[in-house]
């Protein structure tokens, strides 16, 4: 007997269609509960590749080789995996390719996690470095119009590209205990 997937909140299935609208066809992601419904319909959608990594910094190489074969991409990631591709954001800046990321907030409102603290704090920041620009969203109205702008960004204006959502729009993480 099969679960129920659970509830989806409305800010979850706009960032699908966003993504949809905006001919994503690649879905590059280290598994997050976070992005869990983006990947279950990229799973579904029989136009559009979900590929797990291993390591977030695959993806910067895999967004990068989608566009070189004239594919649009996104990667999916957790602010924790952020600091795993400080080195491979070169790539887009040094080759000028557009990027597209969407980074779910951890280390902030109500984090159990101490271990998340430092690179959510860290995160706009290295990505602004590395010369992505970064937009933030915490109120789910804005979730569509957000991400539909960066897709736009990204691949109509050749922009490097991210939009974190806030740990407060995501929900409290709980620590699961047996």
């Amino acid at each position: 007997m099969s679960q129920p997937e659970p509830a989806v909140p409305p800010w979850q299935g706009a960032i699908f269609q966003a993504l949809k609208k905006g001919g994503i066809e690649q879905v590059a992601y280290v598994p997050d509960a976070g992005h869990s419904h983006v990947i279950r319909e990229a799973q579904r959608d029989p136009a559009i590749r979900d590929v797990v990594l291993t390591a977030e910094e695959e993806g910067v190489a895999l967004v990068s080789g989608a566009w070189l074969g004239g594919q649009r991409a996104v990667l999916l990631m957790q602010s924790s995996g952020v600091g795993n591709c400080v080195n491979m954001f070169s790539l887009l800046q040094t080759c000028q390719f557009p990027f597209l990321a969407l980074v779910t907030m951890r280390g902030e409102y109500a984090e159990f996690n101490p271990w998340q603290g430092p690179m959510g704090r860290a995160t706009q920041q290295a990505m602004e470095i590395m010369g992505i620009t970064v937009n933030r969203v915490d109120d789910p109205g804005e979730v569509e119009d957000v991400v539909s702008a960066a897709v736009d960004s990204a691949f109509e204006a050749n922009e490097r590209i991210a939009v974190l959502l806030g740990q407060k729009l995501i929900g409290r993480k709980k620590w699961e205990r047996e």
